[in-house]
């Protein structure tokens, strides 16, 4: 059950994935293309809130959060744009599948999501935010 009930969307950040999400039936990577999918089912039903109204606890572009799955796993990582992202610095892009997975969640929710290694049930311990200007308008 997730904390608020759904996902929670910040406006800006919305739009931006919005526009991310129409570029689906271009993704080669099959697994990706599922983990879009997924997301965009869940975007129909997302809170979408000004940036004044966004919990503190929810994740979203720039936070930087810690989950764990049921096995004992843990990661910690940021959440960023495409072109930002780096693995080796645990940056990782809205883009993969673990991105598609996390955002609009919030500290302490279940979640359980397709990964190429299969079916993983994760908990989202801890969320940071990072105050950074989203820009909808953006290129991707």
């Amino acid at each position: 059950m997730k904390k608020y009930g759904s996902l929670v969307i910040e406006k800006k950040e919305y739009v931006l994935l919005k526009r991310m999400m129409n570029l689906t039936g271009y993704y080669r990577d099959d697994t990706l293309r599922t983990s879009v999918k997924k997301l965009v089912g869940e975007l129909e039903s997302a809170v979408i809130l000004d940036e004044a109204d966004m919990p503190e606890d929810v994740i979203r572009l720039n936070s930087t959060l810690t989950i764990t799955s049921k096995n004992g796993w843990q990661r910690k990582f940021k959440l960023v744009m495409p072109n930002d992202s780096d693995v080796k610095s645990d940056k990782v892009s809205i883009l993969t599948p673990m991105g598609t997975a996390v955002i609009g969640y919030a500290e302490g929710d279940p979640l359980v999501w397709e990964f190429p290694s299969g079916e993983q049930r994760l908990t989202i311990e801890k969320v940071q935010q990072e105050k950074k200007f989203i820009n909808a308008n953006m290129i991707l």
